[in-house]
């Protein structure tokens, strides 16, 4: 993109979806730090728990014929048998479902959730290299970090294009701000309830 371009559309979705988010993706980052996770496998571990239950609960999302209408690749985008993958390799078991997972979203507040599970995708490039410190890649262990097929940036810019270039309502642009931060807090949640199950 341009710059003459950003300066004629400076409201991007995806820019003011990263504006509204920053609190709770903030917030995530700290916790996450918090317990961890790259200190032992075990923590590691624990990690993935949380990641496993919230990609498990999008997978309705990333196999919706209405969602892939939009985001025609949307079905290989999920991660959640990478993740479940990844717990076999920890010798972890799956987790049960956390109550309070979502439920019927609209079409924009769904791409809201999506928005931020592909989102994380960046931030997992740096993960993984600290995945391999404790013995794991993509291909054991930290499946669920792997580059996806076509690379990262790649995959993220055309998820984004697509984002930006679709027509909303302001109620539907409400919706997908609304989904976003939710993912984040869902997210945060999902957390805090994998690595209390440590202590149990």
């Amino acid at each position: 993109m341009t710059t003459q371009d950003t300066a004629q559309r400076p409201h991007l979705r995806s820019q003011r979806l990263n504006q509204i988010t920053h609190e709770p993706h903030s917030k995530l980052d700290a916790l996450v730090k918090a317990h961890a996770p790259f200190e032992t496998q075990a923590n590691f571990a624990r990690f993935v728990v949380a990641q496993y239950l919230f990609q498990s609960e999008l997978v309705a999302l990333y196999n919706d014929a209405e969602l892939t209408a939009i985001v025609s690749d949307l079905p290989e985008r999920c991660r959640a048998d990478a993740a479940k993958a990844d717990l076999a390799d920890l010798d972890t078991e799956v987790p049960a479902p956390v109550t309070g997972a979502l439920k019927n979203p609209s079409k924009a507040e769904a791409l809201g959730w999506i928005f931020v599970s592909e989102g994380s995708k960046l931030g997992a490039a740096f993960l993984i290299k600290r995945a391999v410190g404790l013995g794991l890649s993509e291909t054991f262990g930290a499946r669920h970090l792997g580059e996806p097929a076509g690379g990262r940036a790649e995959g993220w810019k055309r998820f984004v294009k697509t984002l930006d270039g679709l027509e909303f309502t302001a109620e539907e642009e409400a919706a997908v701000e609304k989904g976003a931060i939710d993912a984040f807090n869902r997210f945060t949640v999902l957390l805090e309830q994998a690595y209390a199950t440590e202590a149990a």
